[in-house]
């Protein structure tokens, strides 16, 4: 059951949500979850003898996660205007773990520097306590 806060931040939605509920939100910091269910497609052709979640995915339940603090911090935030967090850079990605169907992802991002309209964070994936990614990258708001 996906948390109805995640759905009332951010625009993605299944098949391309990959977060479950929010953990906590503290300051610039956001801590999140998925369960990575076994029978997702994905899974039919990553190494269908020995599946694993692509690492692209790891990456983008961080950018979700923070996509969705900064809508969080943005909530009613007039001088903001409308839009949503869009992905503009990845600065870097470190792949330090591989993560299986029936893992729980332990998701965090955190705001590093505002600069203007752009959000720069860093954000890790962790299961069972142990990290699987880390990234940093930047976010500005589009549309609107």
């Amino acid at each position: 059951m996906i948390d109805p806060f995640i759905l009332e931040r951010i625009p993605h939605r299944p098949p391309f949500l990959w977060l479950d509920r929010v953990v906590a939100i503290s300051g610039d910091t956001i801590r999140a979850e998925k369960k990575v269910d076994e029978d997702l497609d994905v899974f039919r052709g990553h190494y269908p003898d020995y599946p694993l979640m692509p690492g692209v995915l790891l990456c983008e339940a961080v950018f979700q996660a923070g996509a969705l603090l900064i809508g969080e911090r943005m909530r009613g935030a007039a001088e903001e205007g409308d839009g949503v967090p869009v992905l503009t850079r990845i600065l870097g990605a470190k792949f330090k773990r591989e993560v299986r169907p029936g893992d729980t992802l332990e998701i965090s991002a955190s705001l590093v520097e505002r600069m203007g309209p752009a959000w720069i964070m860093k954000g890790a994936v962790k299961v069972g306590g142990k990290t699987a990614v880390q990234v940093e990258f930047a976010c500005a708001r589009k549309g609107g």
